[in-house]
């Protein structure tokens, strides 16, 4: 992680706002302290109390993906800052000391990560350039999701056909058959828009004639989103910072983009650049379809939102031409999105296929990065090491399953590779382990 000013100033800038915003109750980014918050709301928990529930919930978390994915990629994620702003921001019993404390947390997580990175260059046994090798299934595995998502919604019969025709699709964008020659786009990409397509179409012919009898315009939650709008100026701000961090290359929004974009930013050929950046967009956007019923289900019934919104500052980010452009996009975007919140829970009430068919894109893509992952830490750990460093993965991995998964799926496999390397490193010192040659 390449230490600035600039990243230093923003990144704490962003970090005050997304602890105000937690200080407030108006957003939390842990989807599991958002149903908690009316209790404090409504003054039956005190934040202490709070606080301690947020920490428990989160510190897995941050430990393990939000370490994991930014030692690995050098770029830093919503774990990494958001779930430590939820805590500290519920935590302050004054808005300047949430903001202090969200600033500082910002500060520590650049410099310090900067200083770690750093140290890692001295080691004997170059680990960090063998966690590239992460990406390498990632970019591939994760544009079968829909197919995944399908077989669990619809069956194996649609299943199989959404297969064959996201493969065909998949070798004609790469033959340049059914695109021109002078439009650049992975094959990945096309199989993830037609697996999505597929995938919605499917679930709009479900409900074909089943549309809920709900009266036009009535709203059950039209109270709690009145809460949320209250905090726009907050939430604008809040976007654009994350727009611009996101743009400049400091942030990764989630894990299916963060490898993705890792490649991006290292890539010499500026097609292929733009390329991977697109790629990470349609990602990201793709992850926000399957978040929206989740999201806006919970901002609705609890008047606490979310501070990255729906996830779609993130393609907005990515894509834009500068940081200008990025910031107005990220205030816009997730201004519109609270603006429509009651309208977006209509039309969920109205289309349960589609809810379901989030949670089916969820369970996928967890599914899907969990095995991506698996082996590109393989791949990892067998270049840092041979199989030396798969043995030592290997039993971190089993032992993590074996105590009950105290580290989850998704960043297991990550951590147990970084551990491998300073376990390799430490077998090096000791004259227990020589790397092969070349």
């Amino acid at each position: 992680m390449e230490f600035s000013l600039m990243k230093m100033i923003l990144v704490a800038l962003l970090t005050a706002s997304t602890a105000l915003l937690s200080f407030y109750g108006r957003a939390v980014f842990h989807d599991g302290i958002r149903p908690i918050m009316p209790e404090f709301i409504e003054g039956r928990m005190k934040r202490p109390e709070l606080a301690s529930i947020s920490f428990g919930l989160s510190v897995g978390f941050i430990a393990s993906v939000g370490i994991a994915f930014t030692l690995s990629t050098k770029l830093l994620n919503p774990w990494l800052l958001f779930l430590p702003t939820d805590i500290l921001g519920v935590l302050a019993t004054r808005a300047w000391m949430a903001a202090l404390f969200g600033g500082a947390w910002g500060v520590a997580v650049v410099s310090g990560l900067t200083v770690v990175q750093s140290a890692f260059g001295f080691f004997p046994i170059d680990f960090i350039g063998a966690l590239g090798e992460l990406s390498s299934p990632v970019l591939a595995g994760f544009a079968l999701f829909p197919i995944l998502a399908i077989a669990y919604q619809f069956g194996w019969k649609k299943a199989t056909f959404s297969a064959a025709l996201v493969l065909l699709v998949r070798q004609l964008v790469e033959l340049g058959l059914i695109l021109p020659k002078d439009f650049k786009l992975l094959p990945e990409a096309g199989q993830l828009f037609v697996g999505t397509v597929l995938l919605v179409i499917f679930a709009l012919m479900k409900d074909r004639g089943e549309t809920s009898s709900i009266p036009e315009g009535e709203s059950l939650f039209e109270e709690r989103t009145q809460r949320i709008r209250r905090g726009l100026p907050f939430f604008a701000v809040t976007g654009a910072l994350i727009a611009v961090v996101a743009n400049l290359g400091y942030f990764a929004g989630s894990e299916v983009s963060i490898f993705t974009l890792k490649e991006a930013y290292n890539a010499t050929d500026p097609a292929q650049t733009q390329s991977l950046i697109q790629q990470a967009a349609l990602a990201d956007f793709l992850r926000g379809i399957g978040f929206v019923p989740l999201i806006v289900t919970t901002a609705l019934t609890t008047g606490v939102y979310g501070v990255v919104g729906l996830t779609f500052i993130f393609p907005i980010a990515y894509l834009a031409p500068n940081p200008v452009v990025a910031a107005i996009g990220g205030a816009l975007i997730i201004s519109l999105e609270v603006l429509l919140l009651s309208k977006l829970g209509k039309v969920l009430e109205r289309f349960p296929s589609l809810r379901e068919a989030s949670d089916s894109i969820r369970t996928a893509i967890s599914n899907v990065m969990e095995i991506a992952l698996l082996l590109g830490s393989v791949l990892a750990v067998l270049k840092m090491g041979e199989f030396t460093g798969f043995s030592i993965f290997v039993a971190l991995y089993a032992l993590n399953e074996a105590l009950g998964r105290p580290v989850i799926r998704l960043a297991a496999s990550p951590l147990a590779a970084i551990l491998t390397g300073l376990i390799l490193n430490l077998l090096y010192v000791l004259q227990l382990f020589t790397p092969a040659a070349g």
